[in-house]
């Protein structure tokens, strides 16, 4: 399965339409204070990158990433179309997103997930590429429905 990671302007009505399901989902499973995934616009947004994933002409998932400061990037709304999960899609987003932010001088990344059993893949993800469970970093505050995790580089 050829995989193709690229930089996404979030001009296409695929990517689009990926990330309006995933904030979607996230509001189905998630009470909407506490939803923090963003739409199109704020990913498209300055000191943020966002990467699309394509198996031959098919988009497979999406990921993003939000610079904190000159130090410090947030990973923001990975999602993988239903019917690629567990083909090692969102594992080579998290691993592409990883190399981008070290190649650019980022010392460390960090993350708020679900703290749910619907998110326990995300996590366990996660967990897997190096990430660890910290407290809530700005600007975030503490949530029962969220999970904060980082990982030095």
């Amino acid at each position: 399965m050829p995989l193709t990671i690229r930089v996404d302007d979030l001009s296409g009505e695929p990517t689009r339409a990926l990330v309006a399901a995933h904030l979607a989902g996230m509001l189905e499973n998630t009470p909407a204070e506490s939803v923090h995934a963003l739409d199109a616009d704020r990913l498209a947004a300055e000191g943020v990158t966002m990467w699309s994933a394509w198996v031959d002409d098919e988009l497979a998932g999406i990921g993003a990433c939000k610079d904190l400061d000159a130090e410090r990037a947030e990973l923001k709304s990975l999602r993988v179309v239903d019917a690629f999960l567990g083909q090692g899609i969102g594992r080579a987003l998290v691993q592409h997103i990883v190399e981008d932010a070290r190649e650019r001088g980022i010392r460390s990344l960090w993350l708020e997930t679900g703290s749910t059993e619907d998110f326990l893949p995300a996590r366990r993800l996660y967990a897997s590429e190096g990430f660890v469970e910290c407290p809530p970093f700005p600007p975030y505050a503490a949530d029962p429905h969220s999970t904060f995790m980082t990982r030095e580089l």
